[in-house]
């Protein structure tokens, strides 16, 4: 007797053989982890052996050489290691330290000479010259070259204040500088964070020295203020110039380099401000109005040319100047010299009665 199996009683019936097939997946799959793992040791195993292989195939007078040179090597390996390189022969004696500007020199000066004292030229540990000056954040980094075998050259790098904020010198990232001596002007910015740590803390205030601190060397000397605005954002304002809308602190320095170019832009002289919010698209505004001459209206006498025969009166009006009938015009012929004037006209007779009329002529 048969029977029948619905789909659906198929479709379970696969189910599990799919759950098999993916656990000996994963079972394949480790073991392919650790086949591997086993190819791997086979190598290292076989170019040991090989290597061993090639050196009982020398003859024995090279073999052995070969194993002394090995040997001195290894030995002059570790003497460096572990004496050599700490060894009071290289230690450092001679510290010289380069770079300070800040009132507190003389103190980070002694800080890097007394734990340079404690290396050698052959093993300079620079995290230990870092943790020293550490507590003056002025110093961004360190440049140092030794000079076997007992002289140090340290060159210390400053940070440069690129904004005052509070009246403290600021560096682009934040770092609060003080100590450190302001040359020239520097543009304010204003914070509403306490300065009471080594750096800014107030958002708006970083992002302002960030944009102070991306400016260009020739254009230092001309910030002013660095304004952060509810519509266009960070403002740099330059004295004598216009005002730079840096919008965020985002690609500054192709923002610097676009208000640069403006700047330097003859046709943008005399503009109020500049729009670096995109810096493959500048624009300047606020640019002066050209100013063009009135010009006289067409037919009036200022523009009219000069004419030496004044035109003829005319009664006709213009409108109906082509209806009008033509007047007949004669002309009089020039007089001669030879020929005599016309006489006059006789006059009209008169009344010589008072009555009206015309007087009868005489008899």
């Amino acid at each position: 007797m048969g029977f029948h199996v619905s789909s659906g009683q198929a479709v379970a019936g696969r189910r599990p053989a799919a759950k098999g097939r993916g656990k000996g997946g994963g079972r394949g799959a480790t073991g392919r982890g650790r086949s591997r793992a086993r190819s791997a040791r086979a190598g290292t195993l076989r170019s040991f052996a090989l290597s061993v292989l090639t050196l009982r195939l020398l003859p024995p007078r090279m073999r052995r050489r070969v194993l002394m040179v090995l040997a001195v090597c290894l030995l002059l390996a570790a003497g460096f290691q572990f004496w050599l390189r700490d060894s009071p022969l290289v230690a450092v004696e001679d510290v010289t330290v380069t770079g300070l500007t800040t009132k507190d020199a003389p103190r980070v000066r002694a800080a890097l000479a007394s734990a340079a004292h404690n290396m050698t030229t052959l093993h300079v540990d620079h995290a230990e010259l870092e943790r020293a000056i550490a507590a003056y954040p002025v110093v961004r980094a360190l440049e140092v070259k030794a000079d076997f075998p007992h002289r140090l050259e340290i060159r210390v790098l400053e940070h440069r204040p690129a904004a005052l904020v509070g009246g403290l010198p600021v560096a682009g990232d934040g770092t609060i500088l003080r100590g450190l001596p302001v040359e020239g002007t520097l543009p304010r910015i204003d914070s509403s964070g306490r300065l009471d740590g080594d750096r800014l803390t107030e958002p708006a205030a970083l992002r302002a020295a960030r944009v102070a601190g991306g400016a260009p060397a020739p254009l230092r000397g001309r910030l002013e203020r660095i304004d952060l605005r509810a519509e266009e954002g960070i403002v740099v304002e330059l004295r004598d110039g216009p005002e730079l809308i840096f919008g965020d602190a985002k690609h500054v320095r192709a923002k610097w380099i676009a208000a640069v170019r403006i700047l330097a832009d003859r046709e943008a002289a005399g503009a109020s401000y500049i729009d670096v919010r995109l810096p493959g698209r500048p624009a300047a505004g606020g640019l002066p109005a050209e100013t063009v001459a009135p010009v006289a209206p067409a037919g009036s006498a200022e523009l009219a040319a000069p004419t030496d025969a004044t035109p003829e009166a005319t009664t006709v009006d213009p409108a109906t100047e082509e209806l009008a009938p033509a007047e007949p015009t004669t002309s009089t012929p020039p007089a001669s010299e030879g020929t005599a004037e016309p006489p006059p006209a006789a006059s009209a007779p008169t009344d010589s009665t008072g009555a009206g009329g015309v007087s009868p002529p005489p008899g």
